[in-house]
């Protein structure tokens, strides 16, 4: 039987050779105007925004919905103007001095057991999250959360199905590649768009859209290609995942 959980969407910008950060995971902001357009209308379309700790180190902000034809989309949609934020970290050993918990968008966290005690044990923390999706960890839980994207290791299933049951149909995953690994390793990632654009970052130790261990080939997942759309020196690939019910 098929988990009840919310339509998975990877949004994620990569270098013509796949990388979606340096070797040094500095903020990728070699995208374009139009592909940074591209994301926001995404998450017009979506209940949430899911992405990892790393995503939020090292950007600091999140992308709120901001063109006054998606705000008025959503509303005539039904849908509040922002999307939630949700991030991810098993540890919830985040910095509150960033400046993402000062914007106007609705914040939630996914964490562990001990990230929401973590969390809550100072006081200036506790209103900077509207609310807190506790899951357990798959295995051991790690003592200090490395610095990926995502400590592995979080019941992404479990996530999955609390976020349903909290009214979240469609969630957008913006970063990074440990969580999309996480994701995929579950078979919940939906659709993927990928923007390829016009640099080369290399580096052995620069992340790709999918992290973890990596897959063999005979039991890669496969892609089944939706569009295609090359604005200026930028290609926008839209894919769905292919499953063997499709």
């Amino acid at each position: 039987m098929t988990p009840i959980r919310p339509h998975t969407t990877v949004v994620l910008a990569m270098s013509a050779d796949g990388k979606i950060a340096d070797q040094q995971r500095s903020p990728a902001r070699f995208g374009s105007a139009a592909d940074k357009a591209h994301l926001e209308q995404q998450i017009a379309h979506a209940d949430g925004v899911l992405f990892g700790a790393g995503t939020l180190r090292a950007y600091g902000t999140t992308l709120p919905v901001s063109s006054p034809a998606l705000l008025q989309q959503r509303q005539q949609q039904g849908q509040p103007p922002q999307p939630i934020q949700i991030v991810c970290s098993a540890t919830a050993q985040l910095d509150p001095t960033y400046r993402f918990f000062s914007q106007s968008v609705p914040r939630w966290l996914l964490t562990t057991p001990t990230g929401a005690q973590h969390w809550a044990n100072t006081a200036a923390n506790t209103a900077a999250f509207e609310h807190i999706v506790s899951v357990p960890l798959t295995d051991t839980e790690p003592d200090t959360e490395p610095d990926t994207e995502l400590a592995t290791g979080l019941d992404m299933q479990a996530a999955l199905t609390q976020l349903q049951a909290a009214g979240l149909r469609r969630l957008v995953v913006a970063g990074g590649g440990e969580l999309v690994a996480s994701l995929l390793a579950i078979d919940a990632v939906d659709e993927l768009w990928l923007t390829v654009c016009p640099l080369l970052l290399g580096g052995q130790h620069a992340p790709t859209p999918i992290g973890g261990s990596g897959y063999l080939s005979d039991a890669a997942p496969r892609l089944e290609l939706l569009s295609v759309a090359a604005i200026a020196h930028e290609v926008f690939l839209h894919y769905r995942l292919h499953r063997l019910e499709d």
